[in-house]
């Protein structure tokens, strides 16, 4: 990817100006960027997007893949040049629809997925899980292909805290949303 020239501080305005044709988040103002998501990650994103779709139809929430651009801490009144922060979860729950604007979602969407790949687990676990607790995620999950498990965060006392660790058997509570489960064992079909 043909980064513009080097510089201290990355923003959204930046992203917007880049080819797009790679996929490059920024967390406090530094470019990561993201490897191609293999074919079982893409089968996985498929499924849920699937599943969680299915559900939602009607709803006012939303199922969102990837890539959509999501600034975690945008406020209203800021320009893309003040946001140093933009990730893209593999699917994005958004319940409140005023967050939602031409480029993604502007703050905290109420749930997000993310998938791991060798490339990304330590990014995934560690770094993106501090961003979503600090943004106000209520529910984060972490897919694992090589596990064939799910482990969901839940938000208690201002933390995402682990809540359930599922496997491919189970059917999992998406607790953000009332009455709505996941079959695992279609999201991790051989």
């Amino acid at each position: 990817m043909a980064l513009p020239a080097e510089k201290g501080r990355y923003t959204f305005a930046d992203v917007l100006a880049w080819d797009g044709n790679e996929r490059t988040e920024i967390i406090d103002g530094e470019p990561v960027m993201m490897a191609p998501p293999t074919t079982a990650h893409q089968l996985i994103s498929m499924e849920l997007s699937r599943q969680l779709g299915n559900y939602l139809e009607g709803k006012k929430c939303l199922a969102i893949p990837a890539p959509f651009a999501v600034r975690l801490f945008e406020t209203d009144g800021d320009n893309p040049e003040d946001v140093d922060t933009m990730v893209e979860p593999d699917i994005s729950i958004v319940c409140d629809r005023g967050k939602l604007d031409k480029h993604g979602c502007k703050g905290a969407p109420d749930m997000v997925m993310e998938i791991l790949s060798p490339s990304t687990q330590r990014h995934d676990r560690l770094v993106k899980l501090g961003l979503y607790q600090r943004a106000g995620v209520r529910e984060y999950w972490i897919v694992d292909p090589d596990s064939s498990t799910v482990q969901v965060f839940l938000r208690r006392d201002d933390s995402l805290q682990l809540h359930e660790v599922y496997d491919r058997q189970s059917v999992a509570k998406v607790n953000v949303l009332d009455g709505c489960f996941i079959e695992l064992g279609k999201v991790f079909s051989e």
